[in-house]
C-alpha cells in the first residue's frame, strides 16, 4: 500500500480522498492555485504546494507541474479525483513514465472510452445495446444534418470528448440543426479542445441510469448496483439516488452484466461508471463510460457500506477486489442533492461570492457506513470543500456541497432529505436550496415519476409565481433591524440624541419600515412602546396593530412573540438585505433606508450588463443593427457554461463595447442598446 499520495484536484473531492487516505494511514499532498490558497482542501492535507494562477489551464490542468510536485514531495501515486485531468490519457501515461501510479484506469482504457464515437463502436462489438445514431468521423455540417434527418427528430448533439453536460444540444427540427451544431462545437472546443460531435436519436421521457463498476489488475470485475440520475438541468445532474426506483432484480442483473462487459472490452482497472439511457418500458442503451470516480458515488457507498476511494487505493496498489459479486449486498435507499451556487430562477445562472453565513444540518462527513441504530434512524452526510468565509469564484465549478441521506426505504430517505434541506442556510450568494426543496417535495419526484425532462415538465410547480412574504418573516426582519439600532445606541453611551426607545413628549414614535420583497414594496408600520413594538401591515385584518416583543436573541437567532404566537427564526443582515430563515425556507428582503436613499432617481436605462465574470465568445449582432425583443445579442462563457445575452425589447444596438475573446467583469456594460 502507498505511504503518500498526491491529490491532483480541489474542493470536496480532494477533501473526500484525503479523509479516506487519513483513515488508512496514508499521507496526502494537496496542490492549489492562487485562488485556492486558503481553501479547505489545502488545510486538510498533510502538505500543500502552489502550482499556478487561478485559471485551471495554468494550475490544475498543468500535468507537468503536478508530476513535478509529486516527485519532489515523495508521493508514490496521484489520485486525479474527477474533472480536470481525471480522464486525460496523456496524463496517465506521463505518470507511468515518471514512475508514479495513476489511481485510475490504464491510459488505453481512458483513450478507448474518451471518444464517445469510438466507444460506441467498441460497445457494438461487445454486444452492449446502443441508441440509433451517427458516431463516425465525418464532421461536415451538411452531412451531419443529413444524418440527423435520417435518424428523425428530435436528435441529440453531443461532444465526442465531452462530459458533465458540456457540448450538448437537443435539436427539435431540421431548420434549427446548423445553429445548434455551431454552438455545440464552439462549447466543445472551449471545454475539451476537440469539436467533434456525434448525433443520436433523442429519446422522449428517458431515464438516466448508471452502473458503478470496479475492476482489478487480476482480471476480475464487479458491478456495485445502479444509480438513477434522471433529474437534470442543462444535462447536468441535480438529484441522484440508489437503488433506482422500480428496478427489478432481472433488469439490475442485465444492466450490471452489460456494464461489466463494457469494462472488460477495454481492459478496465479501477472505479468506473457505465451510463445508460433507459426507456420507461425498461429497455436500455449504452450512452458512455466515465473512466473515473463519479460525483454521485456517495449514494452507492451508502447502500453498500463500502468506501469506494479505499477500493481505488487498494486496486491501484495491486490488491485484488475486496469482494466478489455474490458478496455484494445493497441495503436501504440513498439520495444525493447537489447544493450549487446558482440562481434557478435565472436559468440556473452560476453565482459567485463569499459564503458569509453557512449553517448546515447536523451530519457526518465522508461517513460511508449504512448501519443504523435500533430505532432505524436515517443518516445525513455532507461532502463539502468549503467553509463559512470561503469564496465561490468564477474559475471553477460552483458546487458548495453534496447533501447525502440514507433511509431504510425511499420514503424515509425523502423525509430525511426534506428535513436536511430545511436546515441549510446560505448567505452571500444565490443557491439552489429552495429549488431543491420544491423538487424533492414535488409529486413527480416523490412518486418516482422520473425522466430527464422532469424539471421542464413540471416547470410551473417548480418555479411558482411569487407570493407576498408572510408577516412572520417581516416581523423577524423588523426585530433584527430594531434590535441592531438599539444595540448601536447602547454602545454610543448615554447621549439622549442617540436613544432608540421611541420616547416622545406627547405620544409614541410611529415609523414606517420600507421593506421590499421580490421587487414589491411591503412596508411595515411600527409604533414604539416601552419594552415592545406594535406592528401594522396590510396582511392584518382591518389594519389592526399586533404586539411584538423580543423573547430571546442569540447571535442571528431570534425568537419573538407576535400577537399570541411565538415565532423563531434566523436573520442575517448583509448591508441593506435581510436574509430570513423561517419555517424551513429562506427569504430575502431589501430594506430601503430613507437616510441613504433620499433623492434617488430612476436607474439608468439602455444598459446590458454581464451577469458574472466571463469571456465574450460570440457577437451575434453588429453596431447599428435593429433587433426584436428576445433576439440573441452576444454569448458569454463563464464557469464552464455559455450564457446568451438577449435584447430586452425591440430596439437598436448602438455600440458594442467588447470584442470576441475579451474578458469582462461582473456587471460590466457589454453594449449600448436603445429601445424603440
Amino acid at each position: 500500500m502507498f505511504t503518500k499520495i498526491l491529490i491532483a484536484n480541489r474542493g470536496e473531492i480532494a477533501c473526500r480522498v484525503a479523509a479516506t487516505a487519513r483513515r488508512m494511514g496514508i499521507k496526502t499532498v494537496a496542490v492549489y492555485s492562487d485562488a485556492d490558497a486558503g481553501a479547505k482542501h489545502v488545510a486538510v492535507c498533510d502538505e500543500a504546494v502552489l502550482i499556478g494562477p487561478a485559471a485551471a489551464k495554468e494550475s490544475y490542468l498543468r500535468a507537468d507541474k503536478i508530476i513535478e510536485v509529486a516527485l519532489a514531495t515523495g508521493a508514490q501515486a496521484i489520485h486525479p479525483g474527477y474533472g480536470f485531468l481525471s480522464e486525460n490519457a496523456q496524463f496517465a501515461q506521463a505518470c507511468a513514465k515518471a514512475g508514479l501510479v495513476f489511481i485510475g484506469p490504464p491510459a488505453s482504457a481512458i483513450s478507448a472510452m474518451g471518444s464517445k464515437s469510438a466507444a460506441k463502436e467498441l460497445m457494438e462489438k461487445a454486444k452492449v445495446p446502443l441508441v440509433p445514431g451517427y458516431h463516425g468521423e465525418t464532421q461536415d455540417a451538411d452531412f451531419l444534418q443529413q444524418q440527423a434527418d435520417k435518424i428523425t427528430y428530435p436528435v441529440l448533439l453531443k461532444a465526442s470528448a465531452g462530459g458533465g453536460g458540456k457540448g450538448m444540444r437537443i435539436v427539435e427540427q431540421s431548420a434549427d440543426f446548423k445553429a445548434a451544431l455551431a454552438s455545440c462545437k464552439r462549447e466543445a472546443i472551449n471545454s475539451f479542445g476537440d469539436d467533434k460531435v456525434l448525433v443520436e436519436r433523442y429519446l422522449t421521457r428517458p431515464r438516466h441510469i448508471e452502473i458503478q463498476v470496479f475492476a482489478d489488475s487480476q482480471g476480475d470485475c464487479v458491478y456495485l448496483f445502479e444509480r438513477d440520475c434522471s433529474v437534470q438541468r442543462r444535462h447536468q445532474k441535480v438529484l441522484e439516488e440508489a437503488p433506482a426506483p422500480g428496478m427489478t432484480p432481472e433488469r439490475r442483473r442485465a444492466m450490471g452484466e452489460a456494464a461489466v462487459a463494457a469494462a472488460k472490452a477495454v481492459g478496465y482497472v479501477g472505479a468506473g461508471t457505465v451510463e445508460f439511457i433507459a426507456n420507461q418500458d425498461g429497455s436500455f442503451y449504452f450512452m458512455e463510460m466515465n473512466t473515473r470516480l463519479q460525483v454521485e458515488h456517495p449514494v452507492t457507498e451508502m447502500i453498500t457500506g463500502l468506501d469506494l476511494v479505499e477500493w481505488q487505493l487498494r486496486v491501484a496498489s495491486g490488491e485484488p477486489l475486496p469482494l466478489r459479486q455474490d458478496q455484494l449486498k445493497l441495503s436501504g435507499h440513498a439520495l444525493e442533492a447537489r447544493i450549487y451556487a446558482e440562481n434557478p430562477d435565472k436559468g440556473f445562472l452560476p453565482s459567485t461570492g463569499t459564503l458569509r453565513h453557512l449553517r448546515t444540518p447536523a451530519a457526518t462527513e465522508f461517513e460511508v457506513s449504512h448501519a443504523v441504530d435500533q430505532s432505524g434512524a436515517s443518516i445525513v452526510r455532507i461532502d463539502s470543500g468549503v467553509r463559512q468565509g470561503d469564496a465561490i469564484s468564477p474559475f471553477y465549478d460552483p458546487m458548495i456541497a453534496k447533501l447525502i441521506v440514507w433511509g431504510q426505504d425511499r420514503r424515509q430517505a425523502l423525509a430525511a432529505m426534506s428535513a436536511a434541506l430545511a436546515q441549510y442556510q446560505i448567505v452571500g450568494l444565490a443557491s439552489n436550496v429552495k429549488f431543491l426543496q420544491r423538487l424533492v417535495a414535488g409529486q413527480a419526484f416523490s412518486e418516482a415519476d422520473l425522466d430527464t425532462g422532469l424539471i421542464e415538465r413540471h416547470h410551473a410547480t417548480l418555479f411558482p409565481a411569487a407570493v407576498p412574504v408572510a408577516i412572520e418573516v417581516l416581523a423577524l426582519a423588523a426585530a433584527s433591524l430594531l434590535l441592531s439600532e438599539r444595540n448601536a445606541a447602547n454602545n454610543a453611551g448615554s447621549d439622549p440624541w442617540t436613544s432608540t426607545d421611541g420616547w416622545r413628549l406627547n405620544g409614541s414614535l410611529q415609523r414606517r419600515l420600507a421593506f421590499v420583497d421580490d421587487g414589491q414594496p411591503s412596508p411595515l408600520d411600527v409604533t414604539y412602546e416601552t419594552g415592545r413594538w406594535l406592528l401594522r401591515h396590510e396582511q392584518f385584518e382591518a389594519q389592526t396593530f399586533k404586539q411584538m416583543t423580543v423573547l430571546q436573541q442569540d447571535g442571528n437567532a431570534i425568537e419573538i412573540s407576535l400577537g399570541d404566537r411565538a415565532v423563531a427564526g434566523t436573520v442575517v443582515r448583509e448591508g441593506e438585505q435581510f436574509h430570513v430563515f423561517y419555517a424551513g425556507s429562506q427569504y430575502t428582503l431589501a430594506y430601503v433606508d430613507p437616510l441613504l436613499h433620499a433623492g434617488d432617481s430612476e436607474a439608468e436605462g439602455g444598459r446590458l450588463t454581464a451577469p458574472m465574470p466571463g469571456k465574450i465568445v460570440a457577437l451575434l449582432v453588429t453596431q447599428g443593427e435593429q433587433v426584436k425583443k428576445g433576439a440573441p445579442l452576444l454569448i458569454m462563457e463563464a464557469m464552464k457554461m455559455e450564457h446568451t445575452i438577449a435584447a430586452p425589447a425591440d430596439g437598436q444596438v448602438e455600440e458594442l463595447l467588447y470584442a470576441v475573446g475579451d474578458q469582462v467583469s461582473e456587471s460590466a456594460q457589454l453594449l449600448v442598446f436603445k429601445a424603440a
